[in-house]
């Protein structure tokens, strides 16, 4: 790897994330020394580059600074074409319009020798006929506009057996399966976090109240109910797969 190229993927390595990283982590990506990200970070701020931290604690880039927007690598265009005909084909129509715009938008700025990869691109998502596509009743626009927002939902849900109750929800983020799509949410009725369909919401009202929490904060406290219980999941499933050899 030249180092023109090392130093792109470095800006990149800070870039992706908001918390300081160490040199440690970062010449584990770029398969290069510690040293060697050292002498790379001095080399940034010479050239003007806001890199913040220090030699044991970890670096971060300020926010605002940005890279030109020519600067894709052949594999991140194949990543963006990839990903855009995936929700092409899995979002709620305004999503999947917004899709096909960022590939129009990418190859207006794409130099021409690179053009081809997203235009012509070998990579796909598997498509589905109408008959199997989602349908929702509401627009899933309008719970995506609640998520950026931090505002309430008021909704009508159906479970599986059909049974519908009325939810007020805080909606903080979207999950996309190939054929379902499901909101995040804490539920004001259970007081808990809870796991919506998008096709089971029978009516759908924004309201202008916010949330009494950041989103973010919310985010983190299911992330961890999330991997908390997928840990009890696996310690009784090793606790079935082991009771025969107790009781032997």
């Amino acid at each position: 790897m030249q180092r023109a190229e090392r130093l792109l993927d470095l800006i990149q390595g800070l870039r992706r994330r908001r918390r300081p990283v160490t040199a440690e982590t970062l010449a584990s990506e770029l398969d290069v020394s510690v040293r060697t990200v050292y002498r790379d970070i001095a080399a940034l701020l010479r050239q003007g580059v806001p890199v913040r931290g220090e030699a044991g604690i970890g670096y971060v880039l300020d926010a605002g600074f940005d890279l030109p927007p020519l600067m894709f690598s052949p594999d991140e265009i194949e990543a963006v074409l990839v990903g855009m005909r995936w929700l092409s084909e899995r979002a709620d129509p305004t999503l999947a319009r917004a899709a096909e715009d960022v590939v129009a938008k990418v190859a207006a700025v794409l130099p021409p020798h690179l053009r081809p990869i997203l235009l012509d691109g070998a990579l796909f998502a598997p498509a589905y006929c109408k008959d199997s596509a989602i349908v929702d009743q509401v627009d899933a626009a309008a719970i995506r506009a609640a998520i950026r927002n931090g505002r309430k939902l008021d909704i009508a849900y159906r479970d599986e057996a059909g049974a519908e109750s009325r939810r007020m929800i805080w909606p903080i983020g979207m999950t996309f399966f190939d054929r379902v799509r499901v909101v995040i949410a804490w539920c004001e009725l259970r007081q808990a976090f809870r796991h919506f369909r998008t096709d089971r919401i029978a009516e759908l009202t924004a309201r202008e109240e916010r949330y009494p929490a950041r989103r973010a904060d919310l985010f983190r406290r299911w992330q961890k109910e999330e991997q908390e219980a997928a840990s009890r999941r696996a310690m009784e499933q090793s606790s079935l797969q082991s009771e025969p050899e107790a009781v032997q």
